[in-house]
C-alpha cells in the first residue's frame, strides 16, 4: 500500500485525503494542520492521525483538547509521498524538508512552476513525472484547459487557443475575499497567468488567455475558441469530448443554464460536498465555424484537481500506467458513474 501524507488539510487537502482513502492501493498516514479548527477536529473524527505543521503553534492543539501524533517532519518521514496542499508559497518553502527526508512531494497549482521538477496533468503528460522529487499538480483552470486541449490536439491538431476565463471571486468559505460588488480584469494585461501555465503541460502550444474576476463563489467559467488544423463537424467534436474520462458534455434536456444548476445536480447526485470533478461543457455551445471551435465550460475550483492528485501519486512512484491509474481513480471516487442522470424514455402505449 502506498503511504500518503497530507500536509495542509483545507479546501484541497481534505478532499484529497478522502479520495486517497477510497483508493484500493493507498492509505493516509496522517494529515498536518497549522492550527486547531473545525477541519482539524473533522480529521480526528475521520480517524486520521493529526500532525502539527508549525512548532510555534503546536501548543494550541493541546489547549483546544485535540491530540496530535507528532510534528509534520514525523509525517513526512513515514510517508512514501506527501501531497502538499498548503496555501500558495508555503509548498515551495516546504521543499527543503521533503528533500531532507528523501520523500517526493506533490505541490499545488498556486506554486511557481520554477519551484518544481515538473508540472502534471493526468490526461496530458502522465508519463513524464516518474521518479521526480517535486511535482506540481497544475491549477483548477489549467487542469480544465489541459483536459480539453489534449484530445483536440491528438485528434485534429491545434493552431491556436484563445480563452477568456471568468473566475469566481473566492471559494464559498473565503469570507476574507468579500463581500464584493465589482467585475475586475484580472489581470488587465495579456496574457493572464493561465496561458503560460498551460505551456508547462503543452510547451509548443500557441495560447492566449484573458481573465476576469466576478462576485461569485460557485465555479469558474471558460469561453474557449480553438483554431484546429482540420474542420470536423460540431457533432463529431461533441462525441470526442463526451468520450473523455473527465469531461461532461451537458445535454440540453437537463436544463442546466449555469453554475448554480450544475451544483444543484451534483448535490442531487450525492456527490460529496457537491463536488464536480469533471469539466462541464455545454453541448449546445460546441460550435464550428470553419476550423474554429467555440464552446463554454464550467470548472469547479474546489475539486477538479482532486483526481489529478491521486493519479500523480501513482505517476511519480511508477505504480501504474496512465490508463490503469485513471480507471482506478475514477472507479474508486465514483467518477466513472458520471454526473448526469439517465434519461428515461417514455413508456410505449398501445397505439405505438
Amino acid at each position: 500500500m502506498i503511504q500518503v501524507g497530507i500536509n495542509g488539510y483545507g479546501t484541497i487537502g481534505k478532499r484529497v485525503a478522502d479520495a486517497v482513502v477510497q483508493q484500493p492501493d493507498m492509505e493516509v498516514v496522517g494529515v498536518a494542520k497549522t492550527r486547531p479548527n473545525f477541519e482539524a477536529q473533522s480529521a480526528i473524527e475521520k480517524g486520521f492521525d493529526l500532525y502539527a505543521a508549525r512548532e510555534d503553534r503546536k501548543h494550541l492543539f493541546g489547549e483546544a483538547g485535540i491530540d496530535i501524533a507528532g510534528d509534520v517532519e514525523d509525517l513526512v518521514e513515514q510517508s512514501d509521498i506527501v501531497v502538499d496542499a498548503c496555501p500558495s508559497g508555503i509548498g515551495e518553502a516546504n521543499a527543503e524538508m521533503y528533500a531532507e527526508y528523501d520523500t517526493p512531494a506533490l505541490l499545488q497549482g498556486g506554486e511557481d512552476k520554477d519551484a518544481v521538477d515538473a508540472s502534471f496533468n493526468a490526461r496530458s503528460n502522465y508519463d513524464t513525472v516518474e521518479g521526480e522529487d517535486l511535482v506540481r499538480v497544475v491549477s483548477c483552470n489549467t487542469t480544465g484547459l489541459s483536459r480539453l486541449i489534449a484530445p483536440l490536439a491528438e485528434e485534429y491538431g491545434i493552431e491556436k487557443v484563445r480563452a477568456t476565463l471568468v473566475r469566481r471571486g473566492g471559494d464559498p468559505a473565503q469570507s476574507g475575499r468579500g463581500p464584493i460588488n465589482d467585475i475586475l480584469p484580472n489581470p488587465v494585461s495579456l496574457p493572464s497567468h493561465h496561458g503560460p501555465d498551460v505551456n508547462t503541460i503543452f510547451p509548443e502550444l500557441s495560447i492566449d488567455t484573458l481573465g476576469l474576476k466576478v462576485p461569485a463563489t460557485l465555479m469558474h467559467m471558460h469561453s474557449v475558441n480553438v483554431t484546429l488544423e482540420s474542420e470536423p463537424g460540431a457533432d463529431e467534436v461533441r462525441e470526442l469530448l463526451d468520450a473523455q474520462d473527465r469531461t461532461f458534455v451537458i445535454p440540453d434536456w437537463l436544463g442546466l443554464d449555469g453554475a448554480g444548476a450544475i451544483k444543484e445536480l451534483a448535490q442531487d447526485a450525492g456527490r460529496p460536498r457537491a463536488d464536480i470533478w469533471e469539466n462541464c461543457i455545454w453541448g449546445e455551445s460546441v460550435s464550428m465555424e470553419g476550423s474554429d471551435l467555440y464552446l463554454f465550460q464550467a470548472i469547479h475550483q474546489e475539486s477538479d484537481v482532486v483526481p489529478e492528485n491521486v493519479d500523480a501519486i501513482r505517476a511519480v512512484l511508477g505504480e501504474a500506467d496512465q490508463a490503469e491509474s485513471i480507471q482506478r481513480t475514477n472507479e474508486a471516487m465514483g467518477l466513472a458513474d458520471g454526473l448526469a442522470p439517465t434519461r428515461v424514455a417514455p413508456e410505449a402505449t398501445a397505439d405505438d
